[in-house]
């Protein structure tokens, strides 16, 4: 990579269990996991999934005059945004967790098919990152993408920690048991079209916030990350600095085609 901050390795699936129906979580074995040590269980990284019927990763590499070489389309794997869930460094395997949406997106072809010896890409960053200021009250709101940001956050939240954790999946099979010491109140919504509708949102609106220091961490689709943080900012009056809302993909568009949507709404300061 450009930077010596992130770290590049191609790993290999040595098992993968389903946690729920629509949630896979696969395990990724590479000598060269140690680079990631000091990595943010949480932080987001960059898988590269290799083309159907290719089990090898063909990465861009600099040239002498550090110009980017790409791949030809034939062998060139699809960068997917992730987070990964843990890291065990004793066994040299990270693993990741994957909603199966039941679509033909490379991700989820990956994940249903991917067997022992499977190889995937993983590019993720070296150092460790802040996930979440200190507040009295959080405010955890995503849908099942964001589940594996939102377990790390609330494994890490101190017992004297208070909140609301609003987590849209396909319906009660896909709810989960997400271990925090703090005082959650979790609100399951179940949605099995979520690349229809969402209604995330409006449960949202339906919490009574705390009049006490907090901070809200907003991770879903496009439409209801946007509507939410409309909410939150305009409405509710929260500040930039009290709310992180960033969307990991945008229905009916590919995550490298909605890209550009998603960062520029991001970087809007209401």
């Amino acid at each position: 990579m450009a930077t010596n901050s992130i770290g590049q390795i191609v790993a290999e699936v040595t098992r993968k269990e389903y946690i729920t129906e629509h949630y896979i979580r696969v395990y990724l074995y590479s000598t060269d996991i140690l680079q990631f040590k000091n990595t943010t269980i949480g932080d987001n990284n960059k898988i590269a999934v290799p083309p159907k019927g290719l089990n090898e990763i063909h990465f861009p590499t600099l040239d002498e005059n550090h110009q980017w070489i790409h791949p030809s389309k034939e062998v060139a794997p699809s960068v997917r945004t992730y987070t990964h869930r843990g890291i065990d460094l004793e066994k040299n395997e990270i693993f990741i967790d994957f909603v199966d949406h039941g679509d033909g997106g490379p991700a989820s072809r990956w994940v249903r098919e991917a067997e022992v010896g499977s190889k995937l890409g993983v590019m993720m960053r070296a150092e460790g990152k802040e996930l979440y200021p200190q507040a009295d009250w959080y405010f955890l709101i995503g849908d099942g993408t964001a589940i594996p940001v939102l377990s790390a956050i609330l494994e890490t939240l101190p017992e004297t920690a208070k909140g609301v954790c609003i987590i849209e999946v396909h319906g009660k099979g896909d709810e989960q048991v997400l271990e925090t010491k703090a005082d959650i109140t979790f609100i399951w919504v179940h949605n099995p079209e979520p690349h229809v509708k969402s209604e995330l949102a409006q449960v949202v609106k339906t919490i009574k916030i705390s009049e006490t220091s907090k901070f809200g961490y907003v991770a879903a689709e496009f439409s209801s990350v946007k509507e939410i943080r409309s909410y939150l900012r305009k409405e509710k009056s929260w500040t930039q600095q009290e709310l992180y809302a960033y969307s990991y993909w945008k229905a009916g568009v590919a995550e490298n085609e909605s890209q550009a949507d998603r960062q520029k709404e991001k970087e809007i300061v209401e």
